[in-house]
C-alpha cells in the first residue's frame, strides 16, 4: 500500500472493521472459482510429500474480519480436495496462516477478533508485500484481496501538475502514464518476491479493481472512477472556500491504479514464474445488490481516511467528508449508473 497508510484500525463508526462487507460481498462473488481452481488446481499430494504443513499468506490482510472469512473458505477447498485424494497424509494436515500488511496496521484488533474455534495456527507479518516477506519456497497458497490496486508512490513529471484532481480520472495522458509506469514497476516486484517464496505447484488467487482493454483509465465510467472525482471536487470547494491551499490539492494523487487485462498479463508473462489458471473481469453486483450511499461514504472514509489525514490534516479531512455527504444522492446516482460494468479483475496463478 502507497507509503504505508493502513486502512482505519479499531472498531468505531469509521473502521474498516465496521465498513468493509462491500469487500467482503464482492471477493465473496469468486468464492465459487476459488474453490474450483483449489479443487482442479493444487497439487497437493506433492505438497504434503513435501510437508504436512500448508502454509496460506493473505497479503493486505487489515483487521478482519473479511480475511478470516477468506483463510476459512480455502481451508475448506483444500480439506475438500484431500477428501478426494488418495494421499495417506490428509489426515494429518496442519494449517499455517501468515496475515500480512503494513506494519502500520491495527494488528491488535485482528488478532483479538480471531476465531476462537479456528482449526490453524496463526502469525502476524508487517511489512509491504511490495518485497519479499516469506523465506524461500514456504507458502502454498497466497491470496490478496483489493489491496494490489495501491501504488508504492505515484510521482508525476515535473512539468505537469494534476490540477484539482485527486486522480488520474479525467487527467492528461502524461499523468496516466505516470501510474500506469508506476504499477507496472510495482507488480513486477510484487511477482517476482512471490515467485520465490511460493512453492513450485502453489497458488495464487488475486482480487483487485480492473478494466477491459481498450478503456480509457481517464474515463469517469467506472465505479471508483466516480468515488475519486467526488473527493477532488469536494477539496476543491474547500480550496475555493480558502479551508485548504489549492497547491495542496494538486500535489496530491492517490496513489491507486486499476489495471487493464492486459497490463496485467504483461507483468505476468514477463516474469515467467506463474502459469495464468485464470484471470478475467467479473461483476459482483449480483452478490454486492445494492448500495447505500450512506453507507458507501463510510466505506470511503474508512479506507481513505488515513493518507487523506497524513497530507490535508484531520480539520480539513472532516469538512472533506462533510462536503461528500451533501452530495450522497448525487454520487450514488453516478455510482450506480456505472456500476453494471465488470471491473473486478480476478485471477489465479500456479507457480512453476
Amino acid at each position: 500500500m502507497g507509503d504505508g497508510f493502513a486502512m482505519n484500525g479499531g472498531d468505531g463508526t469509521y473502521s474498516y472493521t465496521k465498513n468493509s462487507h462491500y469487500q467482503k460481498e464482492a471477493s465473496d462473488s469468486v468464492k465459487g472459482m476459488i474453490e474450483e481452481a483449489v479443487i482442479s488446481k493444487l497439487d497437493v499430494e506433492k505438497l504434503l510429500s513435501i510437508s504436512t504443513t500448508l502454509t496460506i499468506a493473505d497479503l493486505g490482510c487489515s483487521v478482519g474480519p473479511n480475511t478470516f472469512f477468506t483463510v476459512q473458505n480455502l481451508m475448506k477447498a483444500v480439506e475438500n480436495k484431500c477428501s478426494h485424494s488418495n494421499s495417506n497424509s490428509k489426515t494429518c494436515i496442519e494449517f499455517n496462516v501468515l496475515f500480512n500488511d503494513q506494519s502500520s496496521n491495527d494488528f491488535n484488533t485482528l488478532f483479538a477478533s480471531l476465531p476462537p474455534e479456528r482449526q490453524y495456527y496463526s502469525a502476524g507479518v508487517p511489512g509491504s508485500f511490495q518485497g519479499r516477506l516469506f523465506p524461500r519456497g514456504s507458502i502454498s497458497v497466497f491470496h490478496s484481496s483489493y489491496a494490489l490496486q495501491w501504488l508504492s508512490k505515484v510521482q508525476l513529471p515535473h512539468e505537469f501538475m494534476n490540477e484539482g484532481r485527486v486522480h488520474y480520472t479525467g487527467a492528461p495522458s502524461e499523468v496516466v502514464r505516470a501510474y500506469s509506469d508506476q504499477f507496472e514497476k510495482d507488480m513486477g516486484v510484487f511477482v517476482s518476491a512471490r515467485a520465490e517464496e511460493m512453492v513450485r505447484g502453489g497458488l495464487m488467487f488475486l482480487i483487485m479493481p480492473g478494466i477491459p482493454d481498450g478503456l480509457s483509465h481517464s474515463d469517469s465510467h467506472t465505479p471508483s472512477a466516480v468515488l475519486f472525482s467526488f473527493l477532488g471536487y469536494s477539496l476543491m470547494e474547500l480550496a475555493n472556500e480558502g479551508v485548504v491551499e489549492k497547491s495542496a490539492v494538486d500535489e496530491f494523487n492517490l496513489p491507486i491504479y486499476a489495471p487493464t487485462v492486459g497490463e496485467m498479463r504483461k507483468v505476468i508473462e514477463r516474469n515467467g514464474c506463474f502459469s495464468i489458471e485464470t484471470m478475467e473481469l467479473t461483476n459482483p453486483r449480483s452478490q454486492v445488490g445494492a448500495v447505500n450511499a450512506v453507507s458507501l461514504i463510510k466505506h470511503l472514509r474508512a479506507g481513505m481516511e488515513g493518507i487523506l489525514t497524513a497530507h490535508f490534516g484531520k480539520s480539513v479531512v472532516d469538512k472533506m467528508f462533510i462536503k461528500i455527504s451533501e452530495k450522497d444522492q448525487e454520487m450514488w446516482r453516478c455510482f450506480e449508473a456505472c456500476n453494471h460494468t465488470s471491473t473486478q479483475l480476478f485471477l489465479v496463478l500456479k507457480r512453476n
